[in-house]
């Protein structure tokens, strides 16, 4: 179950205190969502050169670095600043094998914005609109827990859901993708949203 808005500003406070068990709490928290827009952004012409958890990992160093300069107070607040961080981290990496130092702050902005997108379609997965700052912070809430439920599956469950529901691929793309039939895929598409209820209902 997700903390309240309430315990995400404790925790903040106690990972700005030094305190090495909310450090590690925070990591395991946002982890998974991380590791998922991270995996949405990479380039296919980047896979194989560095992966969503190096990624992931280079932007929670940061994040655990830099904690005591964030003012933020909220967990809406948190995520965006967790975004722009691993829109740097992207970018810097993308820079290193393309070989060019010069930063790119055009890329980095778009990368972002990016980066944004990929969230507010993890939310839709769940949720309907919400416009409602309550509702809002429901929404941040069910990200997280998506992206936790996501890490949870099989490898092609999990693939099928970022394919078709992320990166809003047709059946017959996925199919040519994966090496599959259409109604393959289909069975497949149903299932791991059933598993996806499944895992949510129990926690």
């Amino acid at each position: 179950m997700a903390p309240s808005s309430a315990s995400v500003v404790r925790l903040l406070e106690a990972v700005r205190q030094g305190d090495a068990a909310a450090q590690g709490e925070m990591l395991v928290r946002y982890q998974p969502w991380l590791g998922l827009l991270a995996r949405l952004q990479i380039d296919t012409q980047f896979q194989g050169k560095f992966g969503a958890s190096d990624i992931v990992q280079q932007t929670l160093l940061e994040a655990c670095r830099d904690l005591r300069q964030f003012r933020g107070r909220t967990e809406a607040e948190l995520l965006a600043w967790l975004r722009r961080i691993l829109a740097h981290v992207l970018a810097h990496e993308v820079r290193r094998y393309r070989g060019t130092q010069q930063r790119d702050l055009a890329r980095e902005v778009s990368l972002e914005q990016s980066l944004a997108q990929s969230s507010q379609r993890l939310g839709d997965l769940l949720a309907a609109s919400t416009p409602s700052p309550s509702q809002r912070a429901v929404r941040h809430e069910e990200e997280l827990l998506l992206a936790d439920v996501l890490s949870q599956l099989p490898d092609d469950y999990r693939e099928v859901i970022v394919l078709r529901n992320l990166e809003g691929l047709s059946h017959e793309e996925i199919a040519r993708r994966l090496g599959r039939s259409v109604a393959a895929v289909r069975m497949l598409w149903v299932r791991a949203l059933a598993r996806i209820r499944q895992l949510i209902e129990a926690r």
